[in-house]
């Protein structure tokens, strides 16, 4: 009979558990056979390190930092365990497209990726691959930030000349808001309306409501079926941190955003090709869906989704959040007028100049703090100018409201040229883009 108590006793097995699953976790994906559901600790997820006391809060649904420049970018490279855009890749990625980089790469606001390399790898050896990204239709109106991912993935997608599959996740607003049913799906038409007015080539772009899709496509679902085989509830819960307060819609959803990666979700464009790599362009709180996809993708047999993640789009109020539709005084919505963006911008928007202008002029503003300043890094396109206003910024020659005014300028014509290329979507070309289809690329 043992001598150890009860609770020293349960220490121990717990100790010698850990050591078995740490064993486990060391096999290499090559290991893994496909349609083999996991041993309880066998699949380790690339989680990085937990966040610390201090660091920035980070996850699909909260970001927010202790920092007015806002989130350290550098550091969650290193706590995801994802590789940093360097101007290697930037090159690179000229070279391979013959296109000048998209000032999103060029100035760091995507920032960060997982395979893109091996992307280029297969390009270059004429192999194609297709592109996935997505919205979480949870308002009417988009805002400006919500166009970030999709700006950049047109311009994949037009250098590239590869497909677009669009995920619009209806079912994920109605299992976490207050919300019907009917509403979400309302919600992500409307959505669609947007996405569509940014420019996307409909004879490559499949846009398709989970509501809508899950119930037509028995090969999406089969796929569905597989990661959720493949990932337990424990692992589900530390990846999320899902509680077992949290209906088992939210726990089982991960599945449905990681079936987009594998091409057989989409046989209509695909056929019965299972090798067609994904490329991922999203926000990098997106992340931990598509490290519980790239674990669970040699399981079953496909190829990881390779990803490219952007910084936040941050509040007017400063850079501690990002812009979020429901406060819509942090927000610069698709639909406001000109009167309501100048008025957001003038009143709202965090400064990074002096309390006076004579300390304004003595000792300059600081550029990256100034929301206004981080907004025109998004879309003022002069690379040249956007530098001069920094400089003249930093230096005390530019005010506070001056570079306010640069702003407005540069988003009322950008909002309202939007706004006149909606009008234009109408229910048919809604339609077009929604209806499952083959679709045409090299």
């Amino acid at each position: 009979m043992s001598d150890l108590s009860p609770m020293d006793l349960y220490e121990k097995l717990t100790a010698q558990g850990d050591t078995v699953r740490s064993l486990k976790a060391q096999k290499s994906p090559k290991d893994y056979k496909a349609g083999c559901p996991p041993v309880d600790g066998e699949m380790v997820l690339d989680n990085g390190a937990a966040p610390e006391d201090g660091d920035d809060q980070v996850d699909p649904w909260n970001v927010s930092s202790s920092s007015a420049k806002g989130v350290d970018y550098d550091k969650l490279i290193v706590r995801f365990g994802s590789s940093k855009i360097d101007q290697e890749l930037v090159d690179r990625i000229a070279r391979v497209t013959g296109k000048t980089p998209h000032c999103f790469l060029r100035r760091g606001i995507f920032f960060s990726h997982r395979d893109m390399h091996q992307i280029l790898d297969a390009f270059e050896k004429q192999k194609s691959f297709y592109l996935y990204t997505g919205r979480g239709p949870s308002s009417e109106a988009m805002h400006v930030g919500h166009l970030i991912p999709f700006i950049f993935t047109k311009w994949l997608q037009d250098v590239f000349d590869v497909p677009l599959v669009i995920q619009m996740t209806d079912d994920e607003k109605y299992l976490w808001k207050d919300l019907s049913l009917d509403e979400c799906h309302r919600y992500a038409v409307e959505n669609a309306k947007d996405i569509i007015a940014c420019g996307f080539d409909v004879n490559k772009t499949f846009i398709f409501s989970d509501l809508d899709y899950m119930g037509a496509s028995p090969a999406f679902y089969r796929n569905v079926v597989k990661v959720q085989k493949h990932v337990t509830f424990n692992q589900v819960k530390g990846i999320f941190g899902f509680t077992d307060s949290d209906c088992i819609g939210k726990i089982s959803f991960p599945a449905i955003q990681a079936a987009p990666s594998f091409s057989s979700s989409f046989p209509q464009i695909f056929g019965d090709r299972t090798d067609v790599q994904c490329l991922i362009p999203c926000a990098i709180d997106q992340d931990p869906y598509f490290r519980m996809t790239r674990d669970v993708a040699p399981r079953i047999g496909y190829p990881k989704p390779a990803l490219l993640h952007s910084t936040f789009f941050p509040a007017l109020q400063g850079a501690q959040t990002k812009m979020s539709a429901s406060d819509a005084n942090s927000t610069i919505f698709l639909t406001d007028t000109p009167k309501q963006i100048k008025n957001k911008i003038n009143k709202h928007a965090f400064s990074g100049g002096k309390d006076t202008i004579e300390e304004h002029r003595k000792f300059g503003g600081n550029p990256d703090v100034d929301v206004s300043f981080m907004y025109l890094t998004f879309f003022m396109e002069d690379d040249e100018r956007l530098e001069k206003i920094r400089q003249d910024y930093s230096g005390g020659a530019l005010l506070t409201g001056e570079l306010k005014k640069c702003l407005i300028e540069t988003l009322q014509p950008m909002i309202a040229a939007h706004q006149e290329r909606r009008k234009l979507v109408t229910e048919e070309v809604v339609r077009q883009f929604m209806t499952p289809r083959k679709l045409h690329f090299n």
